[in-house]
């Protein structure tokens, strides 16, 4: 027996069926839940991460008030397509997606590489961006971006009992309560079981390292074209993040004409996952604004 689910069922990041949608040549993947209704909120993922590697206590916070969208952009886990080797194309396909959906304005939430696609979702497409949430990431030719910082490399290249264990060192300090925290996530992260998204294939690394490079390299003027993001901005990071470094977000804010910069306290690259509750207040207040 089939069971459909009714109009009024309301889903959570657990229950939301992954759906996929035909544009480009790509069938992505993706799910749809919260409140309908407004516009809708896209999230855009990390390095090598699917839409299981959202935090629930983010993703369901933000649902409460309006509809989010979370995608597996050409390449990555069950979305079909390669992963290209320049952000321009990652921000295409994600143009192309978002089109193919129908829809005509978002708001749009880029963390990590994410908000490098974020950042060219918003230059190719302007009219569709109503509001832009940049997290853990930097701009094109920023400090330490042409290569995977030391810190990441060192993160990266190390082995892990419990391989989900990365992320305690990739999103957390090492002080006591930011690792706490960190547990705290993986519980949360690991909660879906059912329909979880299989994990990257073995191209997807290579491309989106070789995507970083072309996107990090520092050129005279490199700034310059955030200033034609007219978008309002919301740019927030952690005081200590050692995957972009923190001083990236910074930089992001003095470009951008309308910008404002939020730091948390003893946070690394996700500190969005240390501060969920927190991270969904100073979000949903600045999309209602």
């Amino acid at each position: 027996m089939m069971i459909h689910s009714r109009p009024e069922m309301i889903h959570t990041h657990q229950t939301a069926p992954t759906q996929f949608v035909e544009a480009n040549g790509i069938r992505f993947a993706y799910r749809r839940f919260g409140k309908p209704g407004g516009v809708p909120l896209v999230f855009n993922q990390h390095f090598t991460g699917t839409i299981d590697h959202w935090d629930p206590g983010v993703t369901d916070g933000l649902a409460a008030t309006r509809e989010v969208i979370l995608f597996n952009n050409a390449g990555i886990s069950n979305s079909s397509g390669e992963v290209p080797t320049t952000f321009e194309e990652m921000g295409a396909n994600a143009i192309a997606f978002l089109n193919a959906l129908g829809l005509k304005q978002v708001d749009v939430l880029g963390f990590s590489i994410g908000g490098f696609v974020a950042q060219e979702i918003t230059l190719q497409a302007p009219e569709l961006v109503r509001r832009l949430v940049l997290v853990g990431t930097g701009p094109r030719g920023g400090q330490n971006m042409a290569t995977l910082t030391p810190e990441a490399q060192q993160i990266f290249g190390a082995t892990y009992k419990v391989p989900e264990e990365i992320w305690l060192k990739v999103h957390f300090t090492d002080s006591e309560a930011s690792q706490a925290a960190g547990r705290e996530f993986l519980k949360r992260f690991l909660r879906r079981t059912e329909n979880r998204d299989p994990e990257v294939n073995e191209k997807v690394a290579p491309a989106q390292i070789e995507a970083i490079g072309k996107w990090g390299v520092q050129r005279e003027g490199s700034y310059e074209y955030l200033k034609t993001i007219l978008q309002p901005t919301l740019v927030i990071n952690g005081d200590n993040d050692v995957i972009i470094y923190s001083i990236n977000s910074w930089i992001l804010q003095q470009n951008i004409p309308n910008a404002q910069l939020i730091i948390y306290p003893d946070a690394n690259h996700g500190s969005q996952y240390q501060y969920p509750e927190r991270f969904v207040g100073h979000v949903s207040m600045f999309l209602s604004e």
